[in-house]
């Protein structure tokens, strides 16, 4: 944890910003007078929001989908002795 003071974080702030965007700090400190007064630290990662059903209607299955059922289960599982 760096900590840096008013003047130094006006000045270099996009370099302090690079820092905290590539991982190099994870969180700088802003003095004003020697005595901590912000926090500079990245942001979370927004998660996407999950839609379900976007894709409804797009995707059929085959009539005979099943039909293969038993050789596949047989692959899986072995023959029965």
């Amino acid at each position: 944890m760096t900590t840096v003071n008013m003047l130094e974080a006006k000045t270099h702030l996009s370099r302090l910003v690079e820092a905290i965007e590539s991982g190099a700090e994870t969180e700088i400190i802003i003095a004003r007078n020697g005595k901590a007064a912000a926090r500079l630290m990245p942001l979370a990662p927004k998660k996407a929001k999950i839609i379900f059903g976007i894709d409804k209607g797009t995707v059929t299955a085959p009539d005979d989908i099943d039909a293969d059922s038993a050789l596949v289960a047989k692959m899986f599982h072995g023959e029965p002795e």
